[in-house]
């Protein structure tokens, strides 16, 4: 059963907020989530799973990308050769995603609107700021350094690190554990619904944040996060 948690937020206008007290609801510690939640990412892997599949003369399911994005990339390599009967190891079809995408990360992939600003406001407030993600770091470390926040991020996890994905709560509680925080001290930002219900069953307060690229979700994020946000822009004071 789903833990009560809708004393957490406020209602303006029929939109859920935080309270007064913090965007980060008092937290000490927030855990971001990467492609669609810091990096505007989504659409870069929605071309590469275009591309990937239709080298092998297969349209793109419409719930392909929302099935991978918790699992990180040994466990979405195996998903994808069960779904699809392909004959190529995991190692291999790793490969030719990372071949994809790691010049993409490098040399395209920018920030979300405001994303810089509101990490810049929690490192002035004191507040650690962590990573839990499914990217691999030679993908998304060149690009927090390129776009100007690396220096930001106390530490980062990911899915590699722990047992199952995102869909649990293993990531956000061992990326807590480097911050040296406890799962109720910590906020976790996340844009798809498994990651979201993840964090929750952990203990963690969860703030749905709005990508095109889950849009089909947006309606129970909302339902199931504690809060959410279409832009950083609602949460800097």
């Amino acid at each position: 059963m789903e833990r009560a948690r809708r004393d957490k937020g406020i209602y303006r206008g029929g939109r859920k907020y935080l309270e007064r007290k913090g965007t980060e609801n008092g937290k000490k510690g927030i855990i971001f989530d990467l492609d669609g939640t810091i990096l505007d990412s989504m659409h870069i892997w929605e071309e590469i799973d275009k591309n990937f599949l239709g080298k092998r003369g297969l349209e793109v399911p419409e719930d392909y990308l929302r099935s991978i994005a918790p699992l990180g990339f040994e466990r979405a390599a195996v998903y994808t050769i069960e779904r699809f009967g392909f004959l190529e190891t995991p190692e291999q079809i790793i490969e030719e995603w990372y071949q994809m995408a790691t010049d993409a990360y490098a040399n395209q992939v920018q920030l979300k609107p405001s994303a810089e600003e509101y990490l810049r406001y929690l490192k002035k407030r004191g507040i650690k700021i962590g990573i839990a993600t499914s990217c691999e770091p030679q993908m998304f470390l060149p690009a927090l350094e390129r776009n100007g926040i690396l220096d930001l991020f106390e530490s980062y996890t990911t899915v590699r690190e722990v047992p199952r994905g995102k869909e649990f709560p293993d990531i956000y509680e061992r990326q807590a554990e480097k911050m040296g925080l406890l799962p109720e001290e910590c906020a976790v930002f996340e844009d798809i619904l498994k990651a979201v219900q993840g964090a929750n069953a952990g203990g963690f307060y969860t703030v749905g944040v709005y990508d095109a690229h889950s849009k089909d979700e947006w309606e129970e994020i909302q339902r199931h996060a504690d809060s959410f946000i279409y832009s950083y822009k609602e949460l800097i004071r």
